[in-house]
């Protein structure tokens, strides 16, 4: 006898041939240009491969060609929902290899627009989940609609929607003005409401729940030994954030929580994207006018390092920072010309332990609780 979904079968003279389904890269649910090889067992899961190559752009490679300061654009290119954290992780990195000191009132506008980014990519990822559950585009089209509110702000401060090249060492590549300052408040207060719509029209839904409940669950022990972090690790209980236990730019100024939920399967990861959406409120609430007003009048970027030789003070080095959605290691060795990193690395997480068992339809929804992006797992 064997059970699927607490209903009691006999398989006695079920079994089937294994038999292997491509899927991609064209699929509407894989995200991207994205393949997976799928072993079934009837309509169980017995292996999974994800075959990548499709939107390969070498950025990895290209990482080591660059000068420093010529690699942060290709940031904006990894995970192109949220370019700010990107930009965000990779100037920090490369800030405690110099040992540059950044501008406070910069520190608070990284700050902002990368907890912007958080959200929308919060709410996109959940948008992006219910639509591999059949709900079609609403959700998501929902997300979109805010997402344009939060491009507006990253247009005017960047002059770019989504390639936005914004920090810089020391600083970010310009300041706000205090219109765009009272916009982002008024954007901000929005969102809050907008994420107590989407907790009022989704999270009861029993449809969700019974697609959801127990679906691609993994302990944190397993996610950890898998590599995986982020969201995803305290959706299974671990009460992790770099942002506490290893706190970078002003994160230890501001006062905020670190939710988790105890069972790590796709329901937990809808609800812990949806919690740490309302903290990233908290913190912009914070950071805003009120936190701005006391550095007004200081500059935007700290200038003052002739040139940017990362390394120099850590010989043969490895910088590991993580921060935001995305870890990013950047490693500088004494002994090469300083200029250019010797090793750029990104590290995503991957989810194929998590549908082993699970019917194929499950593992469309598990790779949607992932919310992987390709520019990021394609590298």
């Amino acid at each position: 006898m064997t059970s699927c979904r607490g209903i009691e079968i006999d398989a006695e003279g079920l079994d089937t041939d294994e038999v292997f389904l491509n899927i991609g890269p064209q699929h509407p649910s894989t995200h991207g240009v994205f393949r997976m090889v799928v072993g079934l067992q009837g309509e169980t899961v017995t292996s999974l491969r994800p075959v990548l190559g499709h939107l390969h752009r070498n950025h990895e490679k290209i990482g080591e060609r660059n000068l420093w300061t010529g690699n942060i654009p290709y940031t904006d290119r990894l995970d192109y929902i949220c370019p700010m954290y990107n930009n965000f992780g990779y100037v920090v990195a490369v800030e405690r290899m110099m040992g540059q000191e950044v501008a406070e009132r910069a520190e608070y506008l990284r700050v902002i627009n990368g907890e912007l980014a958080r959200i929308i990519n919060h709410l996109l990822g959940i948008g992006f989940q219910f639509n591999e559950l059949g709900a079609m585009l609403t959700p998501m089209i929902y997300a979109f609609a805010e997402r344009e509110h939060v491009l507006d702000l990253w247009e005017d401060a960047s002059g770019a929607r989504m390639m936005v090249n914004y920090m810089r060492f020391g600083g970010v590549a310009r300041d706000v003005s205090d219109d765009w300052l009272k916009r982002c408040r008024m954007v901000v207060d929005r969102l809050d409401r907008k994420i107590d719509e989407f907790d009022t029209l989704l999270t009861d839904n029993e449809i969700f729940i019974a697609r959801s409940r127990g679906v691609g669950a993994m302990t944190w022990q397993e996610m950890v030994n898998y590599g995986i972090s982020g969201p995803m690790l305290r959706s299974a209980g671990l009460k992790y954030d770099i942002r506490k236990v290893e706190p970078y730019s002003i994160y230890d100024s501001f006062d905020f929580e670190v939710p988790t939920f105890p069972n790590g399967d796709v329901y937990d990861r809808y609800q812990q994207r949806l919690a740490e959406a309302r903290q990233s409120v908290k913190i912009l609430k914070q950071a805003s006018t009120a936190s701005l007003s006391k550095v007004r009048s200081r500059p935007a970027r700290r200038h003052g390092t002739p040139r940017c030789r990362p390394g120099a003070l850590q010989p043969r080095g490895a910088s590991k920072r993580r921060a935001g959605l995305l870890p990013g290691q950047r490693w500088g060795d004494e002994s090469l010309p300083l200029s250019r990193p010797l090793v750029l690395l990104c590290q995503p997480g991957g989810y194929e332990a998590m549908s082993l068992g699970h019917l194929l339809a499950d593992a469309i929804v598990i790779l949607g609780s992932v919310d992987i992006t390709l520019g990021e797992v394609d590298r």
